[in-house]
């Protein structure tokens, strides 16, 4: 095993995955205080629904970010990439919490599963195109 290669390697390993964490952390706390519901005290008193719809956007911005970890070259590449899956993601949430299912957010509030299910659904889509249009 060549020393030098793994210690190159790993040190680039450790810095994007650095990185795309920080990014995960940001795109969390930027997405829950977009949502007009405060995901963390729902999911503590055990709304699933909640945990589902957060669980989606999460999901849905980690396909964009994996993808870009792997197609870009540089960590400002990536960090743009990073920027723009994250705003993808979140003006998708207001489009359709505001525009096409406005009780969106009461019914997830409410526990209803088909809500969180179906928003779920949109932002792990959302992410895969995403995803799919940075590859191109």
């Amino acid at each position: 095993m060549d020393w030098f290669a793994f210690q190159t390697g790993a040190t680039a390993f450790i810095i994007a995955f650095a990185a795309a964490s920080a990014f995960f952390v940001a795109f969390k706390y930027l997405y829950q205080l977009v949502t007009p519901y405060h995901e963390s005290s729902l999911i503590r008193q055990g709304n699933t629904a909640a945990a589902v719809a957060l669980g989606g956007a999460l999901i849905g911005y980690v396909l964009p970010l994996a993808s870009a970890l792997s197609h870009t070259v540089s960590l400002p590449e990536f960090a743009a990439w990073a920027t723009l899956a994250g705003v993808i993601q979140i003006v998708s949430f207001i489009i359709v919490s505001r525009l096409v299912y406005k009780a969106l957010a009461a019914r997830i509030e409410a526990g209803e599963m088909a809500a969180a299910l179906y928003m779920a659904s949109i932002s792990i889509g959302v992410g895969l195109l995403n995803a799919a249009c940075m590859t191109a």
